[in-house]
C-alpha cells in the first residue's frame, strides 16, 4: 500500500511538471483562497490585541492607572477597568438621606492626589493624566480644529500610550508635537510654528511627530501639560484631573486586594500586574453584577464567536469549491494517461490513487505559497492598513499553529476536491478513455430537488438560527449557510440547461459557446461552482459592511443638508454690525456659497431681568419614548434595551445647532431642511409651523410648549403652558430642528426670535483649506472660533480586519473567475482545434473562448450573488439579538445595488476579455477521438 501511493505521488509530481501551465492555473486555484484565510488570519493575530499590549496603551510604562470621576462613589469593576465598572453606590446627598460608609465620607472630602498617595504602597509616584482639550490650532490656510493633549513625551511612562514617531519632545511651554493626521490636514511639517486659537501672539514650534496607537486618524497635538494649563486658564475654567498614571517603588506591586480597596474609595484602577495575572471570576464583584459569568461581555463575546465560525466555515468550503474544477480539469486532461494505467493492468484504487495523488501534490504546494505570499502582502501593506483602520498592530503576529492548519487544510482541501475527480476516472470505461471519447448525461432530476430541499432548508436554518437561542447560533448559521450553498451548486447543471435557453436570442459566437457549455455540463458545471463560491463571499462580505455602514449612518445625525456651511453666532447676542462682518467673513472666504438664509431662534421672556423662559416643541404624548421614562426611573438595563426597541425610539430629538424651534424666511426651508415642496412652501407662508417628524404631529397641529422665565428664590419647575399651532409635515428624521415656525406665526404665541445665524447651501461641498480660511476670518472678527461648520456628511468607520476581509474577498473573486474560466478555457482547446480545422479563423475562436469563459463566469457570478445574501442577512440578525448591542432591533439591511451591479457585470466581461486575449492564433495539434 505504501509503494502503491508512493508510485501514484511520483507519477503526479512528473504530471505537475509536464503540464505546467494547467498546473499552474490548478495552484493558483487552491492558493488564491488560502491567501484570502491566511492574509485575514495575520490581521486578526497582528491586530488583537494581548493582554500586555492593551496594558502598555493603557498604562504606557507605568505600573497602575487610577482613574476618579465621581468621589464619594463605590463601584466594582473589571480586572480591566476598561472592560467595565459598576458604581455600586452613590455619593451621600449630604442631607437627611444616608451619610455613606467612612470610605465615602473620606473620597468627598480628600484631595484625590493625597488619598491615592495613602491607599498605595509606600513610595508610589503619580503622574497626572490632564483631560484632553478641543481647541483650533492656526494651519497654512486658517484654523483647524483639534485636540490637545498634555504630556511629557520625554518621560519614559508615557512611551506605549503616547509615542514619538519622529523629532524630538516638546522641551518647554513654546513647543508641541503633533500628529501626522494634523500635519497632513494642516499643511504643516515639522519645524513650522502653530498658534492656539486660546494663546494668540504665541507661536508654538513643532519639534516631532507623535501619535496615540488606538487613533491615527485624529489631528491633534502634544504639549506639556503647562502648556495645557494655560489653554484651560485662558478659557477661564478650572483644570480638573481624573486620572494618574502611577510608578511603584522597585518591588511593590498593586494586587486585586488593592484595587478592591480603590474602588471603595470611587477609584477605578487597571494594575498591570493584576490584568497580566487576572483573579478568578468568582472573585470579581462586576461580573456577578453582570447577571452571570461574563454578562453581557460575554454575550457579545458569543455573537464575536458566531461571527468568526462562520466566516472560517465558508471560506473553507469556498477553498473546496475553487479547487474541485481544478481536479477536475486534471482529471480529464489526463483521461488517456488514465486510461492507459488501466491497461497495463492498474486496478481501480491505483487510477484512484494518482488522481488523489495530484491532490496531495498540488493542495500542498499550493497551500504553502498562498500562505507565504499572504505573510508577505500582508508584512508589505502593514503600515497602510493600520493607517487604514486607524489603529496600530500590537505587533506582527504569524501563529505557527494558524499556517500550519491552514496549509493542511489546503492538502485536506485538495484531497477532497479529488475525490470525485478520482471516482470518476477510476469508473470510467478503458476504451473510451484510450479514445478520447466521452458521454454526454443530462442532469440528474434527483439531484435538482435534492439542491432546491438544501437551499431552501439551509437558508431557512441559517435565518431562523441567527435569531435562536444561542447556545447553537453558530451551528445553525455555519451549518444553515454552508447547506444552502451546496444546495446551489447541486441545482447548477440544471441552471446551466435553463441558460442554454437564452442561447436563440444571441449572435452566433455568444450562442455557440452557451450551447457548448450545456452539452459539457460535466466540464462547465465546476468553473460555474468555483466563481459561484468566490462571488458569494465577496457579496456577503459586501451586503455585512454595507449593512453596518448604514446601521452607523442612520444613528448619525446632521447638523444640516450636505454641503451646508453654518454660522452660529457667537451666544446669539452679537450685535447687528459683528454678525454682519462674520457672516462677510465667511462670504469672502469660501467661493460660490449660493443664497443665505438667516435663521433666528425663539425666544420668550427675555425683557425681563431674570434668564429668559423657554420654548420647546414636544411630541405628542402617544408617540413618546418609552425608554426614555424607563431610564428617568432608573430601570435595569435589559428593560430600557427592550423597550428602546420600540418604534418610537428610532428617531433624533431634532434639537441641532439653533435649537428646536427655529425661524427665518423662506430661503430656511431651503437651505437648512433641504425642502423644495411647494405644498408645504405654501402653508408655511400662509402661517403654518412645518414638523419633520411624524411624532410631532397630532391631528394637524404641533405642540408647543413655553415654559416662564425662572425667578429669583422660586422653588419647584416654573409654570408653562402647551400652545396647538396648525402644521404640516416635511418628513424628514434627520432634520437639525423640530419644528419651523413662520415669523408672524413666533409673534402671534407672544414670542421674539434672536439672530442665531446663517446657512448656505453650495452646489458644490467647500475644500479643507476653505474651511479653515473661513474658520479664522470669522474668529479674527468676532472671537469666535466655533461658530462656522460644514456638512461633510456620514463618514463611515472601519475596522482594519473589515478592511482586510473586503480586499481579500475581492481580490479571491477577481482571481477565482480569471482562474476558473481559464481551466475551462484549457479543457476545451479540442474544440477550438476542430473549429479550426473546418477553416474557423482566430477571430471566431477568439471570440468564441471569450464567449465561453463569460458564460461561465455569468452564471458563477448571477448564482453566488444569490447565495452571499443568506450568510451576511443571518450574521446581521445574530448582531441585532447582542444585549446592549447598538444594532437596533430591526436590523438594518442594506443590498449595496450598486457593488452587486458592477460585480454582475465587470466579472463576466472581464472573464471575456481576458480569456479572447489569451486565446492563441495558432492552434496547437491536439489529438483527436479515434
Amino acid at each position: 500500500m505504501r509503494a502503491s501511493w508512493r508510485l501514484a505521488l511520483r507519477i503526479a509530481r512528473r504530471d505537475a511538471l509536464r503540464a505546467k501551465g494547467r498546473s499552474l492555473l490548478v495552484l493558483a486555484m487552491i492558493a488564491l483562497p488560502v491567501l484570502g484565510v491566511t492574509g485575514i488570519d495575520v490581521i486578526w493575530r497582528s491586530s488583537t490585541l494581548t493582554t500586555a499590549q492593551r496594558a502598555d496603551r493603557a498604562l504606557g510604562r507605568a505600573d497602575a492607572l487610577l482613574e476618579l470621576d465621581t468621589p464619594g462613589a463605590q463601584i466594582a469593576q473589571a480586572p480591566f477597568a476598561a472592560d467595565g465598572v459598576d458604581m455600586v453606590a452613590m455619593p451621600p446627598s449630604g442631607g437627611s438621606g444616608s451619610p455613606g460608609s467612612p470610605e465615602q465620607q473620606r473620597s468627598m472630602t480628600t484631595d484625590p492626589v493625597t488619598l491615592a498617595t495613602s491607599l498605595l504602597p509606600a513610595g508610589s509616584v503619580l503622574v497626572p493624566v490632564p483631560n484632553d482639550r478641543v481647541t483650533m490650532a492656526s494651519t497654512r490656510d486658517g484654523l483647524l480644529q483639534t485636540r490637545i493633549s498634555g504630556a511629557d513625551l520625554a518621560d519614559p511612562v508615557w512611551h506605549g500610550r503616547l509615542d514619538l514617531v519622529s523629532g524630538r519632545a516638546p522641551a518647554g511651554d513654546q513647543e508641541v508635537a503633533a500628529t501626522q493626521a494634523f500635519l497632513d490636514q494642516s499643511g504643516l511639517k515639522v519645524g513650522d510654528t502653530t498658534e492656539l486659537h486660546e494663546l494668540p501672539g504665541r507661536p508654538l514650534t513643532i519639534t516631532g511627530v507623535a501619535e496615540n496607537p488606538d487613533e491615527l486618524g485624529n489631528a491633534g497635538l502634544v504639549a506639556e501639560p503647562k502648556l495645557l494649563a494655560a489653554v484651560v486658564s485662558a478659557r477661564e475654567q478650572q483644570a480638573v484631573t481624573h486620572s494618574w498614571l502611577v510608578k511603584l517603588a522597585p518591588g511593590q506591586s498593586l494586587d486585586w486586594a488593592g484595587v478592591r480597596e480603590l474602588n471603595r474609595y470611587g477609584f477605578a484602577a487597571t494594575s498591570r500586574s493584576v490584568v497580566l495575572h487576572p483573579p478568578a471570576r468568582s472573585a470579581v464583584p462586576y461580573y456577578a453584577r453582570q447577571g452571570g459569568p461574563g454578562g453581557v461581555g460575554r454575550y457579545l463575546d458569543q455573537t464575536t464567536a458566531v461571527i468568526l465560525g462562520t466566516v472560517a466555515g465558508m471560506a473553507l468550503l469556498e477553498i473546496v469549491l475553487l479547487a474541485g474544477p481544478a481536479f477536475a480539469v486534471g482529471a480529464r486532461r489526463s483521461r488517456r494517461q488514465l486510461g492507459l494505467l488501466a491497461a497495463a493492468g492498474g486496478d481501480r484504487g491505483q487510477v484512484r490513487a494518482v488522481v488523489l495523488g495530484g491532490g496531495v501534490v498540488l493542495g500542498l504546494t499550493g497551500a504553502a505559497i498562498g500562505s507565504a505570499l499572504a505573510v508577505l502582502l500582508v508584512a508589505v501593506g502593514q503600515d497602510r492598513l493600520e493607517l487604514m483602520g486607524g489603529r496600530r498592530f500590537g505587533s506582527f503576529t504569524l501563529a505557527p499553529l494558524d499556517l500550519l492548519g491552514v496549509i493542511a487544510v489546503g492538502l485536506v482541501t485538495g484531497l477532497l476536491a479529488a475525490v470525485v475527480p478520482a471516482v470518476q476516472a477510476s469508473r470510467q470505461d478503458v476504451v473510451a478513455a484510450l479514445t478520447g471519447r466521452g458521454t454526454t448525461r443530462r442532469p440528474s432530476r434527483r439531484l435538482l430537488l435534492l439542491g432546491l430541499l438544501m437551499l431552501g432548508g439551509g437558508s431557512a436554518l441559517a435565518l431562523l438560527g441567527a435569531v435562536g437561542g444561542a447556545g447553537g447560533r453558530t451551528t445553525a448559521v455555519l451549518g444553515g449557510s454552508m447547506v444552502a450553498e451546496l444546495g446551489m451548486v447541486a441545482c447548477v447543471p440544471s441552471v446551466i440547461g435553463l441558460f442554454g435557453r437564452l442561447g436563440r436570442f444571441l449572435p452566433l459566437a455568444p450562442r455557440l459557446a452557451l450551447r457548448d457549455s450545456v452539452r459539457q455540463r460535466a466540464r462547465t458545471a465546476p468553473a460555474v461552482a468555483a466563481v459561484m463560491a468566490a462571488v458569494a463571499g465577496s457579496v456577503a462580505v459586501g451586503i455585512y459592511t454595507a449593512s453596518s455602514n448604514a446601521e452607523q449612518s442612520a444613528s448619525y445625525t446632521p447638523s444640516a443638508p450636505d454641503r451646508a456651511v453654518t454660522l452660529v453666532l457667537t451666544g446669539f447676542r452679537g450685535s447687528a454690525d459683528g454678525n454682519a462682518l462674520q457672516r462677510a467673513a465667511v462670504e469672502q472666504s469660501i467661493p460660490a456659497l449660493g443664497a443665505r438664509a438667516d435663521v433666528g431662534s425663539a425666544r420668550y421672556g427675555c425683557d425681563q431681568a431674570t434668564s429668559c423662559g423657554d420654548v420647546a416643541a414636544e411630541p405628542a404624548p402617544a408617540q413618546r419614548c418609552p425608554a426614555d421614562d424607563a431610564m428617568a426611573q432608573g430601570q435595569p438595563v435589559d428593560v430600557v434595551d427592550r423597550l428602546q426597541r420600540d418604534p418610537r425610539c428610532r428617531v433624533s430629538d431634532g434639537t441641532g445647532r439653533f435649537g428646536s424651534i427655529v425661524t427665518g424666511g423662506p430661503e430656511v426651508l431651503h437651505n437648512l431642511f433641504a425642502v423644495h415642496d411647494r405644498a408645504v412652501e405654501q402653508a408655511a407662508a400662509a402661517g403654518s409651523a412645518v414638523v419633520f417628524n411624524p411624532s410631532m404631529l397630532q391631528d394637524g397641529k404641533a405642540l408647543i410648549r413655553i415654559t416662564d422665565p425662572w425667578k429669583n428664590g422660586q422653588q419647584g419647575r416654573p409654570p408653562y403652558r402647551d400652545v396647538l399651532v396648525n402644521a404640516v409635515l416635511a418628513p424628514d428624521a434627520d432634520a437639525p430642528a423640530r419644528v419651523y415656525l413662520p415669523p408672524q406665526t413666533l409673534t402671534g404665541l407672544g414670542l421674539t426670535s434672536t439672530d442665531a445665524g446663517s446657512v448656505w447651501l453650495p452646489d458644490a461641498m467647500p475644500s479643507a483649506a476653505a474651511e479653515q480660511k473661513a474658520t479664522a476670518a470669522v474668529a479674527k472678527v468676532s472671537g469666535n472660533a466655533w461658530g462656522l461648520s460644514v456638512e461633510r456628511g456620514f463618514q463611515p468607520q472601519h475596522t482594519v480586519l473589515a478592511l482586510g476581509l473586503t480586499a481579500f474577498a475581492g481580490l479571491v473573486a477577481l482571481g477565482a473567475a480569471g482562474f476558473a474560466t481559464g481551466l475551462a478555457a484549457a479543457d476545451s482547446q479540442r474544440d477550438l482545434a476542430t473549429l479550426a480545422a473546418v477553416g474557423a479563423g482566430p477571430g471566431i475562436r477568439r471570440r468564441l473562448s471569450g464567449f465561453q469563459c463569460g458564460v461561465i463566469a455569468a452564471m458563477g457570478t448571477v448564482l453566488g450573488v444569490v447565495c452571499g445574501i443568506v450568510p451576511a442577512v443571518a450574521l446581521r440578525k445574530v448582531e441585532g439579538q447582542a444585549v446592549g448591542s447598538l444594532v437596533p432591533s430591526h436590523v438594518v439591511i442594506a443590498v449595496p445595488w450598486g457593488t452587486l451591479a458592477l460585480t454582475l457585470v465587470a466579472l463576466p466581461l472581464l472573464a471575456t476579455v481576458l480569456a479572447a486575449l489569451l486565446t492563441r492564433s495558432r492552434i496547437a495539434l491536439v489529438r483527436r477521438p479515434a
